[in-house]
């Protein structure tokens, strides 16, 4: 059976990376595994930004996709960006393939704010439930709560929460949350 393979991008805790694929597991109906091994996101820092390149991270990913894999997510602390954009918290290509997810903008600290992980958690699992969706070909949604609606700022991540919405959830074959089982 395929499953959400986790892979932590860098030093980043466990603890997190064990609750959001939980959390992912729940929402996507699909088993999880956490990777042993770590990756190491050096190749895609430039220098000229003081950032890491997702794009370059998903294509480094692409690679690492195995045949048990029902999609890979990269959780990282890294800050992202792509060309067009001053930061991204995270990316995906829309179909089946990676996705990855930066906590780094997502924590408090950031923002002269004390550290609070239940928040840290929530905007996490917020963003992972958000890539995972444009892995299964899903596109911004206007539905504010709903997890695929686009989040410019962690303003927009708090306002969402980390499930899809019902239109979504019958777009990718889950159902909607009304008949859902536990």
């Amino acid at each position: 059976m395929k499953a959400l393979e986790i892979l932590r991008l860098g030093p980043f805790d466990d603890r997190l990376a064990r609750a959001v694929g939980q959390r992912m597991s729940a929402e996507f109906r699909i088993r999880w595994d956490l990777r042993p091994e770590f990756g190491d996101p050096a190749f895609a820092f430039h220098p000229e930004r003081g950032q890491y390149h997702s794009s370059e991270i998903l294509a480094w990913l692409e690679k690492r996709q195995q045949q048990r894999t029902w999609r890979l997510l990269a959780l990282t602390a890294v800050d992202l960006y792509i060309p067009i954009l001053t930061f991204v918290f995270g990316e995906a290509r829309l179909g089946p393939g990676p996705a990855v997810v930066s906590i780094h903008r997502l924590r408090q600290e950031l923002y002269g704010l004390p550290a609070d992980g239940d928040l840290l958690f929530e905007r996490t699992a917020r963003e992972a439930a958000h890539e995972l969706g444009h892995t299964l070909g899903l596109r911004h949604c206007d539905d504010y709560q709903c997890a695929m609606a686009g989040s410019p700022s962690v303003e927009w991540i708090d306002l969402k929460s980390a499930s899809l919405c019902d239109s979504c959830r019958s777009r990718v074959g889950l159902g909607d949350l009304t008949t859902a089982q536990p």
